[in-house]
């Protein structure tokens, strides 16, 4: 019975991790590589009091099958605006450079054109 037991747990262990890395994930960084990977991947980033940017970086585990997507930005809490992003069909990552003029706590939620929501991610903006 224990051995059962032990087999069934590292069986849904590894199906749990395995899942995890494979799933849509949503990065805040200062840039992103050429072959799609975060650059100084963060939660918080500081602006200076006329605005700064943020890369908003998607990776899936397939291809976005779109020509756009969009990003829905609420901003504690509250709905702040959408942004549109041209894709590719084949493409398995995508980014945006956002501009962000103020501070607070930011979730943004990506859509693909079937209006299945993507991922989403949470950033703090805060001023210098």
């Amino acid at each position: 019975m224990k051995k059962l037991l032990a087999i069934t747990f590292i069986a849904l262990a590894f199906l749990v991790l395995n899942e995890k890395s494979n799933s849509q994930t949503l990065y805040f960084c200062e840039g992103v590589t050429n072959d799609g990977y975060p650059q100084t991947e963060s939660s918080v980033f500081n602006i200076g009091s006329d605005g700064g940017y943020v890369y908003v970086l998607v990776r899936l585990p397939y291809e976005i099958a779109c020509r756009s997507v969009r990003f829905e930005v609420y901003r504690n809490g509250e709905y702040d605006n959408t942004i549109y992003v041209d894709t590719e069909k084949s493409w398995v990552w995508f980014w945006k450079k956002i501009t962000f003029y103020n501070t607070g706590n930011f979730t943004i939620y990506a859509y693909d054109c079937f209006d299945y929501m993507l991922t989403s991610g949470s950033v703090k903006i805060q001023y210098r």
